[in-house]
């Protein structure tokens, strides 16, 4: 398109090695040499590579950065503006069975790797192409660069995963177990659904064009696709087929990343980020830390600095910073959260400071205990206890009434001098489940939902920016106790962080009235509590505030 101040290829063709092809946009750099070659960022997702980003998300886009508000801005992907200006050629393609590309539809499956594998070695190939390809983009965008850089695609050479789960099971579809099927769900419905190849009516609904070979019926639309949450709820462990077709080795994943995880992202990518960037098998790897909703970060000035000079290190050789010298620059660049600034307010969360760390967990870390008291206290002296009476907290699962809270907390006195947590926590329960008077069921399971939260010095509770804006703790956590089993033997364990295999052999009796020790994982996090401030525990049955769109409420699951 001459209008552009870039060159604009549009549905180009990327045949696959099974037969059939996607199709994708190119922009490149408008250069007076026929033969200037270029890096080349590529994305491959399902929510429609000619969608605007303005119809996506409306709301969204109003508060983006100005410089990235332009015809070709697409949902949680970079901006073909600002990165031909800077010398790098896009590919943004449309996952096979949406958009413009056939096929059947099945988002975060393996064929979705196999076809992004594909898509990067043909982008390496082209003529104006230098032959190094960069992975850069959000959320979906994230997620499967983890799983594309462990399988080595000819041409890969830097990957920039932002808040992007790399654990489908543990991290974004079963916490502790649990069907996480409200946000899946609803990313399905909205974002990819609307999407799926050959659905009538796109042009109208400004969901990108329609389709090029033209509509299909109803029949054949259904036939052409699986939900996200119809493989979650079915395989219930990691070595079913949905889940064990995704598993990975994070070892294999050699190539230079940066791993951007947000401290607020406590229901779906955070985990990921972290366990990424510390088991990855790369040389040179880094990880920063962020707060904001999942959508502005990406875009501001500043990040979009970060990820053009990572960028410009492993794709064009230009690294004043020194991304590129083993141990130029400390690797591990936190965020620290300190004051009460509110939620959902960029301007706000600047005045967060960072400091920058050379190693994660950081090895100075005093890992100490803070123990449970009966009375709902929450202390760093053990409590003394009857061993022949042990002390009870009870609560009611999916209680009613005003006097029925289906949770207990626990909260700690005023810390007398200002503390720092930053990493992982671990938190040790004795539970038991018993039957309700009358109940006409005996419960065989107990599903546990865990929430850090922070108290002011006046009792005021301070919030933090939640996936899609809402308040959030601290951090949070889940277990579903029939799936308690932990594999101490395994490389991954640790006294902070419990490894949990998953599988379907693992499953242990929930028998009521019998008290089971269970190790509960917290998401990993910040939070700096300063003189005269509380820490709230909850601990219950079901959903604690926080979780904004990622609910846990499946009537077969739950």
């Amino acid at each position: 398109m001459s209008s552009c101040p870039y060159l604009f290829e549009k549905n180009v063709s990327v045949p696959l090695k099974n037969g059939s092809f996607i199709r994708c946009n190119v922009y490149r750099p408008r250069t007076s040499g026929p033969d200037e070659k270029h890096p080349v960022l590529a994305t491959y997702g399902p929510y429609g590579k000619d969608v605007q980003y303005q119809h996506f998300n409306g709301p969204s886009y109003a508060e983006v950065n100005p410089d990235h508000k332009t015809e070709h801005s697409a949902w949680e992907t970079p901006t073909p503006s600002y990165w031909t200006k800077h010398g790098y050629a896009v590919v943004r393609a449309d996952e096979s069975g949406t958009g413009q590309s056939p096929g059947f539809l099945n988002s975060l499956s393996a064929a979705t790797i196999d076809g992004f594998c594909e898509l990067i070695e043909w982008a390496s190939e082209q003529s104006w192409s230098n032959g190094k390809v960069g992975l850069l983009g959000i959320s979906y965008f994230g997620a499967t660069q983890w799983q594309v850089a462990a399988r080595t695609p000819k041409g890969l050479a830097a990957i920039v995963p932002w808040e992007g789960f790399s654990d489908l099971y543990r991290d974004a579809t079963r916490h502790g177990g649990i069907l996480s099927n409200a946000g899946i769900d609803a990313i399905w419905k909205r974002q990819i659904g609307p999407n799926q190849y050959g659905l009538p009516g796109r042009a109208a609904r400004n969901r990108g064009d329609d389709t090029i070979e033209g509509s299909l019926s109803e029949a054949e639309l259904a036939m052409n696709r699986v939900t996200l949450i119809e493989g979650a709820r079915k395989d219930r462990f990691r070595d079913g087929d949905r889940f064990g077709s995704m598993n990975l080795n994070l070892e294999d994943v050699q190539v230079p990343l940066l791993s951007v995880a947000n401290w607020g992202g406590i229901t779906l990518h955070l985990r990921g980020n972290v366990q990424g960037y510390t088991h990855a098998g790369s040389d040179f790897k880094y990880l920063r830390f962020i707060v904001g909703r999942h959508d502005l970060p990406f875009y501001h000035a500043e990040e979009v600095e970060v990820q053009r000079s990572f960028l410009d290190a492993f794709l064009r050789g230009h690294d004043p910073v020194g991304w590129s010298k083993k141990g130029a620059i400390p690797p591990v660049d936190l965020i620290l959260r300190k004051g009460n600034v509110g939620y959902n307010d960029p301007i706000a969360e600047r005045q967060f400071l960072r400091r920058k760390e050379n190693e994660w967990p950081i090895a100075r870390t005093q890992y100490t205990p803070l123990f449970l008291h009966p009375d709902g206290g929450l202390s760093w002296s053990k409590p003394v206890t009857d061993q022949m009476a042990p002390r009870k907290v009870e609560y009611q699962a999916f209680g009613d009434g005003d006097d029925c809270r289906p949770f207990v907390s626990f909260t700690s006195a005023q810390f007398e001098s200002e503390t720092e947590i930053t990493g992982h926590i671990v938190v040790r329960l004795n539970v038991s489940v018993a039957r309700r008077r009358w109940q006409s069921t005996t419960p065989s399971d107990m599903d546990l939902f865990l929430s850090l939260r922070h108290l002011s010095s006046s009792g005021d509770e301070v919030f933090y920016t939640g996936t899609t804006g809402e308040p959030a703790p601290v951090t949070k956590g889940a277990l579903r106790v029939s799936l308690r089993k932990t594999n101490p033997q395994h490389p991954r364990h640790r006294h902070w962080l419990p490894h949990r295999d998953y599988l379907s052999t693992d499953v242990l009796p929930v028998i009521p009235n019998e008290v089971y020790t269970v190790d509960v994982e917290l998401w990993p996090t910040n939070v700096v509590v300063q003189r005269g401030e509380r820490l709230v525990l909850d601990v219950g049955a079901s959903e604690l505030a926080g979780s904004g769109l990622f609910q846990h409420d499946d009537p077969v699951d739950r």
